[in-house]
């Protein structure tokens, strides 16, 4: 089964003309945080652990998918044999608006 196509509400063409930047709206009705221990957390890789650059890579911890936050939490608890890693839904919070 395919997945619906999103309703686009904003787009933006980039200037050279071969990149696209879309707005959809989210049929989600919260967003699907992973914490460790009820907190949240920052979780991060490196490719290559002998060279230098390119550096870290933080990995997303917020998602508007269900699906993603409990495959995302369930794959830290095997790789480190705990259960401290949940899922929590934040439906309400404080908008701050940006100057």
């Amino acid at each position: 089964m395919s997945r619906p196509e999103p309703t686009v509400i904003l787009q933006h063409i980039r200037d050279d003309g071969i990149g696209v930047v879309q707005v959809c709206l989210s049929q989600a009705d919260g967003l699907f945080v992973v914490l460790y221990q009820g907190k949240p957390f920052q979780l991060r890789n490196k490719a290559n652990i002998e060279v230098s650059q390119p550096g870290w890579k933080y990995m997303r911890m917020a998602f508007a998918n269900s699906g993603h936050a409990f495959n995302l939490a369930q794959r830290l608890n095997l790789m480190f044999a705990t259960q401290d890693f949940t899922v929590k839904k934040m439906t309400q919070g404080t908008t701050i608006p940006v100057k």
